[in-house]
């Protein structure tokens, strides 16, 4: 049986969080790993065995195989819930202008937000990219004046509503790649040893 890992969305950090550095080696992975991952990838509940007998392998290297590319942070198996099922059913892009001596505080304050499902400081027109789920647009209202706008140092805001998802790609967004803070500890100082 595969084990399912569920974080808090508060209690996550973003697989981008660790060093970019990291993220520059190229894990190495075969046709099989591949292939494992594309069956996870549509039901991340699916028996080793039944992947095993599929890919004509041992259960065995299933499981080590998985256990690596875990380890290596090349994938995940988490929960990954439907925001329009749970009542949120309006979805934005918020892209945020921040003082300069403000930005790291600002993501910070922002990025608790229960409405702040993914956000990235990131170069070009914006400082900030905040994806957003709302309830309704009263919520989203609610959310940019009595939230967003009274941030210390947000200076300008624009929203972007989602009118359609034309495409996801079946791995997940970034927004849903997320590590348990001590795993990231962990990493972080294995980096810095």
């Amino acid at each position: 049986m595969n084990k399912i890992s569920c974080f808090i969305a508060q209690e996550r950090q973003p697989w981008y969080y660790l060093s970019m550095d990291q993220h520059n080696n190229k894990n190495s992975i075969d046709e099989i790993d591949q292939r494992i991952i594309e069956v996870l990838q549509q039901d991340g509940r699916r028996a080793f065995t039944k992947i095993a007998a599929d890919l004509e392998i041992s259960e065995a290297s299933v499981r080590q195989r998985v256990a690596n590319l875990i380890n290596t942070q090349v994938m995940q198996i988490v929960a990954i819930t439907n925001p329009i099922k749970l009542g949120f059913s309006v979805a934005s892009m918020i892209g945020i202008r921040v003082s300069g001596d403000r930005l790291l505080e600002a993501a910070e304050e922002i990025s608790a937000f229960d409405e702040v499902i993914y956000l990235i400081i990131c170069t070009g027109s914006f400082d900030l990219l905040a994806e957003v789920v709302c309830r309704d647009n009263d919520h989203l209202l609610s959310f940019l004046t009595e939230k967003l706008y009274k941030v210390q140092g947000v200076k300008q805001a624009e929203t972007f509503m989602y009118l359609r998802v034309h495409k996801q790609n079946d791995w997940a967004f970034l927004s849903q790649a997320r590590l348990s803070p001590s795993y990231v500890r962990s990493r972080q100082d294995e980096h810095f040893l």
